[in-house]
């Protein structure tokens, strides 16, 4: 899948262009280092951002001739992106630094901005970071939930003495790397740099837990947490590590800072309750179970868990409507068109099938998957033919 790219232009505000320093440290101690063995190899918050030898030639030979022609920014956009030159894909699967991002040709959403900023800063380009408001999509993997976000990059108008405005010259351009229905009139607010570098370790924490190394992903996340201890879901993922490492009180401790500055907090308040369960204290754990009920009357994932029930016991049509009811509020998961195409098979409808795993390859933020269902397209497709040439009429030879 390649990138699309949404440019848009905007009125001028406060501009973000701080070095990447510890924000507001924790006023709670919720570290133990001793439960988790150090990495062989230590990580630096500001290799995110760093910008490689092989990266600067890029920019002198390649981007210099579109920068001539278009300008700073545009020709900073046309090189890496609506050009194609990098042949860049989208991939969710792993969150890479800018010149990781760079050298593996794909990145998720931050590993694009990382990199994108790199390039501005290498250019003298003034760029702005922007968290964007989402409707939350929920995710899942080896049993553990994942609410992804999502930010993008503005790249500010260099101002020069003496220079005059261009009519329809837009202060701000932003790039975001989500399709334009995904992000129209969507809200959103500037953060430091200092953010976008703890949002980056507190991905890679989450991509550690994910794979079982609890003890690698500690220590992305207390860098998270050390670069700016605003964000509060690098708190969420150290409750989750210390849950593993069956170290409730410290689990807790953690979950009630996070809650301390958002008491609504669905995820903070759900590993709350699991936690509270576990140490026996039924009662509250209870309490805070009829919260996230009032708060998230139907859990993630629910009516997909009961639709997979259903085809175990191949009732395939009251799959059907299950599934249609996950995708109705979640469409971003191919997962879940994957299994209505399951369904509408088992029901022997091969079209419907087809449809929806193909929805489900569009969807696909990974390498992985977009070959996984493309594989299994690719096959539907061959059932297709097989179906139709059998309803072809048999043709009189001529002579015959």
């Amino acid at each position: 899948m390649k990138i699309r790219v949404l440019i848009a232009g905007l009125a001028l505000t406060g501009l973000v262009g701080c070095a990447v320093e510890p924000k507001q440290p924790p006023t709670v101690d919720v570290f133990d280092d001793a439960a988790f063995t150090r990495p062989d190899v230590s990580f630096d918050p500001a290799q995110a951002l760093e910008i490689t030898p092989a990266m600067k030639r890029f920019a002198d030979v390649e981007m210099a001739p579109m920068v001539r022609t278009k300008g700073l920014r545009n020709g900073l956009i046309e090189s890496l992106y609506t050009k194609g030159r990098l042949q860049i894909d989208y991939d969710a699967e792993v969150t890479r630094t800018a010149s990781e991002a760079f050298e593996a040709r794909r990145g998720n959403c931050m590993s694009l901005v990382l990199m994108t900023a790199a390039f501005a800063r290498y250019l003298n380009v003034p760029v702005r970071f922007n968290s964007v408001y989402t409707e939350e999509s929920w995710t899942r993997y080896n049993g553990i939930f994942f609410v992804a976000g999502h930010v993008n990059i503005t790249l500010v108008r260099r101002p020069t003495t003496g220079q005059s405005i261009i009519f329809g010259d837009p202060e701000l351009l932003t790039i975001d790397f989500l399709p334009p229905d995904q992000v129209r009139n969507q809200r959103s607010r500037v953060i430091d740099e200092s953010m976008v570098v703890a949002m980056f370790l507190n991905n890679r924490a989450a991509e550690a837990l994910a794979v079982g190394k609890i003890d690698e992903a500690y220590w992305w996340a207390k860098s998270a947490i050390a670069t700016d201890a605003r964000w509060l879901a690098a708190y969420n993922t150290l409750a989750v590590l210390y849950r593993r490492k069956s170290m409730q009180d410290r689990a807790e401790t953690a979950l009630r800072l996070v809650l301390e500055r958002e008491p609504l907090n669905t995820q903070a308040l759900s590993n709350l309750a699991l936690v509270l369960s576990e140490l026996g204290r039924r009662e509250e754990a209870q309490a805070v179970a009829n919260q996230i009920a009032q708060i998230q009357p139907v859990a993630p994932y629910k009516f997909f868990d009961e639709g997979v029930e259903a085809m175990k016991a191949g009732e395939f049509a009251a799959a059907r409507q299950l599934f249609r009811k996950e995708v109705a509020r979640a469409a971003y998961v191919p997962e879940f068109h994957f299994w209505l195409g399951l369904a509408n098979w088992g029901l022997g409808d091969v079209p419907g099938a087809r449809g929806e795993i193909a929805k489900a390859l569009e969807n696909s933020a990974t390498a992985r998957d977009r070959e996984i269902y493309g594989a299994k397209l690719a096959w539907l497709n061959a059932v297709r033919e097989q179906q139709q040439r059998r309803r072809e009429p048999l043709m009189q030879r001529p002579g015959s």
